[in-house]
């Protein structure tokens, strides 16, 4: 059978707009010879809808839009993703899947496993189906899942069902499975995706037409990555990483390639600036602004920022105190200028010395101290802000994981922005990203020489808010640090354990506590793009007030 695989970039609430960008896909994969055609999972409503479901007319809105989809197909069916009311007990909705065909009423296919782990939160809108069926379609028994359905327990955090779908739709004579989905991005996930769907596959004896979704959804990208499989388990397709794309498969080829899987600092780089392209697309907003320290964070957020939304529409500011170094300050310049991107000095030395002086008296007899250090990052986010109020600039935070991990940063300084770009990225993957952005990025832009300055990748990083300030004097080594917190906080190992395997008790139990310590500095933080298997925000949730100590 051939199939058109629609990965569309659908924007959450959008309904006419996805309609009409899921009508065009369909429109093209038609004329190229599909006879049906895959979108992604809820991709007339955008995904993840949240609460919005609760609004009064949406639901509404959306049916009424899927009726005006199913009068415009034509010889080819069409499968997508909706939400359906549920009439009967239990919760209002469903996560459905429409089959639309020309002459014929619509078929509804309901999701029967509905993940709430992670940053998934399904049951809290929508029923899981009672029972699954294959469709005919154009002469084949179809068996239509919807994402988490094709999950099997080998690749879900522990056992969580007790059906499987596939299972049940082969055993009743389903001869291909298809799945529509919106399974968000994290390092190494696409490799996964397609472990599961070929053992899968090789399991039933089945093809599998696998369509993901593309695009961000505020904290959470998508990277499409669609595939088919033969019986065999055999790759016969791969849609586009990181872009919407468009391809009519058919399910009997006997040619098979390679699955592509770019390298990490590639995925990474391509999933923020898609995750940032989308969030100041979907917001409305057209340009950035982001505080240039001459620091390794910093210079990786702008070369990202320039490729998601273009040179002419990022604006870079440096923003010296009395301890910014020279060095710093030219590092800053250089990047801008290698990168082409707007340039602002605006020395923060004067307002600092007239900030101080208003607590002289006040403070008088007490040494300074991080109040002193603190001043300036938060004059720093005022002037940051003032830029983004007078020019509509979306101000761009730069920390990153490692730090908002342990709290090394400044609520309402450096922490304030409207998004935080690198807030999942530990601070040695930085490193990786920093150097691959001036080895093969720039080789591929057509680039001669380095973008970030060199000397600021290999300076000792520091917050430069006092003299001779280093991050090593106050964090350990970003190497171990970043070991510890990948198991503390991803895998959620007890201190103890991960004592157990090796690491310095001292070290473990400071990184603990600053980690439990500083929730609610997370709790206010500008929301990130979650790249990792566990990010700070969606997906995580922890008390402020607590004393539980592992």
């Amino acid at each position: 059978m051939k199939i058109g695989f629609a990965q569309v970039n659908a924007t959450v609430g959008d309904l006419r707009g996805n309609c009409e960008l899921i009508l065009g896909a369909y429109e093209r994969l038609a004329a190229a010879g599909a006879e049906l055609v895959l979108t992604p999972e809820l991709a007339l409503t955008g995904y993840p809808p949240q609460d919005l479901v609760f609004k009064s007319r949406f639901v509404s809105e959306n049916l009424a839009i899927l009726e005006k989809l199913h009068a415009r197909v034509g010889e080819a069916a069409l499968l997508v993703g909706f939400v359906d009311r549920n009439e009967g007990r239990g919760k209002p909705f469903r996560n459905a899947a429409a089959l639309l065909e020309r002459g014929k009423p619509i078929r509804k296919i309901y999701k029967s496993l509905l993940p709430t782990y992670d940053v998934f939160d399904e049951e809290r809108y929508f029923e899981p189906a009672d029972r699954v069926e294959p469709f005919d379609v154009h002469g084949k028994k179809i068996g239509v899942t919807i994402c988490e359905d094709i999950w099997t327990e080998h690749y879900l955090p522990r056992p969580l069902y007790d059906c499987e779908p596939v299972r049940s739709l082969v055993e009743q004579g389903a001869e291909i499975i298809v799945n529509l989905s919106s399974s968000p991005f994290s390092l190494h996930k696409p490799a996964i995706r397609y472990e599961l769907v070929a053992g899968l596959a090789r399991a039933h004896q089945r093809p599998i037409c696998y369509c993901n979704l593309i695009g961000g959804n505020d904290q959470l990208v998508f990277d499409g990555d669609s595939i088919a499989v033969n019986p065999a388990g055999k790759l016969i397709a791969q849609l586009a990483a990181f872009r919407e794309d468009e391809k009519v498969v058919d399910t009997d080829s006997t040619e098979t390639i390679e699955f592509r899987e770019a390298k990490t600092p590639e995925q990474l780089f391509a999933a923020l600036s898609l995750g940032l392209r989308d969030y100041c697309r979907k917001c409305n907003f057209r340009s950035a602004v982001v505080g240039l320290s001459g620091g390794i964070d910093s210079a990786v957020t702008a070369v990202i920022a320039a490729d998601a939304l273009g040179a002419e529409n990022v604006t870079g500011v440096s923003m010296p105190s009395p301890y910014s170094s020279r060095g710093s300050i030219d590092d800053a310049r250089a990047l801008a200028r290698n990168l082409g991107i707007k340039f602002l000095e605006i020395p923060i030395a004067e307002t600092f010395k007239v900030f101080k002086a208003q607590f002289k008296e006040i403070f008088k007899g007490l040494p300074e101290n991080e109040t002193e250090e603190n001043m300036q990052p938060r004059l720093r986010a005022m002037t940051l802000m003032a830029l983004s109020n007078k020019f509509g600039h979306l101000v761009l935070s730069t920390g990153n994981k490692s730090e908002l991990a342990v709290g090394y940063c400044t609520l309402y300084g450096d922490m304030a922005g409207g998004l935080a770009v690198i807030s999942d990225v530990p601070k040695t993957i930085v490193y990786e990203l920093a150097r691959w952005i001036n080895s093969e990025y720039t080789s591929r832009a057509g680039r001669h020489c380095e973008i970030i300055p060199s000397s600021t990748i290999d300076k000792p990083p520091s917050a430069e808010l006092k003299p001779n300030q280093k991050d090593q004097d106050t964090l350990p080594p970003y190497e171990i640090l970043d070991q510890i917190l990948q198991l503390y906080v991803e895998e959620n190992l007890s201190a103890r354990d991960i004592i157990a395997r090796g690491f310095d008790e001292k070290i473990v139990r400071w990184v603990q506590r600053r980690v439990d310590l500083n929730e609610y500095k997370r709790e206010q933080a500008a929301p990130g793009l979650k790249v990792t298997s566990r990010a700070f925000g969606i997906g995580r949730k922890m008390p402020i007030a607590q004393k539980y100590v592992d």
